[in-house]
């Protein structure tokens, strides 16, 4: 089925706000007509400016009409600003409440992408159609409304007059301006495909600033301050030279138009004053006030012309940053559990049968892995980097699918069941932490909200983090973020703390005290004993003396588990555990 086009998109988004683009119009025909008819009576001002000779010779003017024209001028400009007025109202409305329903659909397809998506793609990239593009884009339509909707009703409204008062004038203005929408269209045809180029320019450079702020102290260790400045000047240089490219092309709309307005002036100026001459002193002379109310007229009809022409370059650039949002909205979302079961009462026996498994088709990983894991079992995975324990943990918590075979809990096939009853049944420590801006209690009970603060106390206690709670600002009611700076060490303290308090069946520890001080590790250590007794835990780590007590090892290498066995056992078998373990304490 053929995808509609991204403008399609847009009016199909706009649909639901069909009254207030209603109001939009009308206030447009409003404030318009009240400006056409602001012209139309300065030229009748105009017409009234006659004297006459009283009695005793004296040259005067009669006032009383021009009062009168004066009120009608200032009714049409009261008019005009109220319908301004609920024009701007109506355009804001819009335009900012699809900006939010676009922000808000881009932030929840974020969370139902498949991980693989996330993985193969810049933080900064992503950030920045939700914030940058889409912000262009509302600015885009916010323009695009009003110059459109106030541009033709000008165009018509002008027209309209000016034929009903001198059809042979009108013609004249009606035959020449063609001319700007011709200079328009050629230039906005071109223009598209260079604010498509500005806007992926845009989003790679904020990419590359986004993780460079991220990784400063990385930066700042390695010393590649130097060289990160004359990345982000290349990928500078490039947005320029795009952003040029585009502007360049786009702005000539303006004078080209604006050359084509001039010759209309002075083509209607020349035309009237003739015909003001010709039709002297008959029944219906073309008077100076007409002639004046011409000129306006030529001027009002053709600043349109104009705007549009701008309004069109700056449509091209929000029509481009929608085809972005647009892109991450339809992106294909993880394959629906919808009307599935949950993993309910789980005692956290896990078996892999014949999983293959790869990240791309070219690269494979894991073939035909085999594991069966009692439940209350404690699982150490080992191995070199890039051997596939991480690949393995995101199978396990099915971040990604099998390609072939089937993982099973209980018994039960993980693709059976829903995602989040799955996961719910899992607690993670991971290398890498993860705490939101919120307070330290927020970030403890998040997986387990309605925990008594008992229990959240004795969780930070086992963790060996109530101490260093207690010594923030505001303790346990501390904005992280906001009020201090935790260490590493703190943070991932805090996490061991979040899994603890939710007390899961089955655990995932990966490098989960790589952080944290020798001392405090072994305490950390001991209150992990605890919290794993009776529940199957995976343990992933480099350093092989945290997981001599493992009931099983498992030794993988290049994607696939080459031995398993106890500590004893795989090092009397003098394999390649062997060779690890001695590696990491040779001397």
């Amino acid at each position: 089925m053929k995808q509609p086009s991204v403008l399609k998109k847009i009016l199909i988004r706009l649909k639901p706000y069909a009254p207030w683009l209603v109001l939009t119009m009308a206030a447009a025909i409003l404030s318009v007509a009240g400006q056409i008819m602001v012209s139309y009576f300065v030229g009748k001002a105009i017409d009234c400016l006659v004297y006459s000779v009283n009695e005793a010779g004296k040259r005067v003017i009669d006032f009383g009409p021009i009062y009168r024209q004066f009120l009608f001028i200032g009714v049409c400009i009261a008019a005009a600003v109220i319908g301004q007025f609920a024009l701007s109202l109506a355009n804001n409305r819009v335009a900012y409440h699809v900006l939010a329903s676009l922000r808000r659909d881009a932030f929840k397809k974020i969370s139902s992408l498949p991980l693989s998506y996330i993985d193969t793609r810049a933080y900064g990239d992503v950030s920045s159609v939700i914030l940058s593009d889409a912000e262009q884009f509302s600015d885009g339509l916010l323009l695009g409304f009003t110059q459109l909707f106030t541009g033709f009703a000008t165009i018509i409204g002008v027209l309209i007059v000016m034929f009903v008062m001198r059809w042979e004038v009108a013609l004249v203005v009606l035959f020449v301006t063609p001319l700007s929408l011709v200079a328009a269209k050629f230039i906005a045809s071109r223009t598209y495909k260079m604010f498509r180029a500005q806007a992926e320019a845009r989003a790679e450079q904020t990419a590359f600033a986004d993780e460079m702020i991220a990784g400063l102290k990385v930066v700042k260790a390695y010393t590649h301050e130097d060289e990160n400045e004359e990345a982000f000047g290349v990928l500078n240089e490039n947005l320029r030279k795009k952003s040029l490219s585009a502007i360049f092309l786009s702005s000539t709309t303006n004078p080209v138009t604006r050359f084509v307005n001039s010759v209309v002036y002075a083509l209607v100026a020349l035309v009237g004053a003739l015909l003001a001459i010709a039709t002297a002193g008959t029944a219906a002379p073309f008077t100076a006030g007409d002639l004046t109310t011409f000129l306006s007229y030529s001027n009002q009809y053709t600043k349109p012309f104009n705007e549009i022409s701008e309004v069109i370059a700056e449509f091209q650039n929000a029509l481009a940053c929608a085809a972005r949002l647009f892109a991450l909205i339809e992106e294909p979302e993880e394959p629906s559990d919808e009307g599935l079961p949950a993993l309910g009462d789980v005692k956290g026996e896990v078996r892999a049968e014949h999983v293959d498994f790869s990240y791309s088709e070219e690269r494979p990983l894991i073939r035909d892995m085999n594991i069966d894991v009692p439940a209350g079992s404690r699982i150490a995975i080992v191995g070199p980097t890039g051997c596939g324990k991480t690949t393995l943990i995101n199978l396990l918590m099915r971040f990604y699918d099998v390609d072939g075979g089937a993982i099973f809990v209980d018994g039960q096939d993980i693709r059976t069941v829903t995602r989040r009853s799955l996961r719910e049944n899992y607690g993670m420590v991971l290398q890498e932490t993860w705490l939101k801006t919120a307070t330290v209690r927020e970030n403890l009970c998040m997986g387990n909200p309605s925990c008594s603060e008992q229990d959240m106390i004795n969780a930070a206690i086992a963790a060996h983090a109530h101490g260093f709670i207690l010594r923030l600002p505001e303790g346990y009611d501390t904005v992280l973020g906001e009020e201090g700076t935790l260490s590493e060490g703190q943070k991932q303290l805090l996490c061991i703390a979040r899994v603890m308090l939710c007390r899961p069946p089955m655990l995932i520890l990966d490098e989960a005290t790589s952080n944290i001080d020798t001392r405090t590790e072994l305490l950390v250590q001991d209150a992990f004993r605890k919290l794993m007794e009776g529940r199957t835990s995976f343990i992933v780590a480099h350093r092989l003396s945290t997981i001599k007590n493992a009931d099983l090892i498992l030794v993988m290498r290049a994607g696939n588990i080459v031995e398993h066995g106890t500590h004893e056992q795989l090092l009397s078998q003098g394999g390649f555990y062997r060779e690890l373990y001695e590696a990491q304490f040779e001397g």
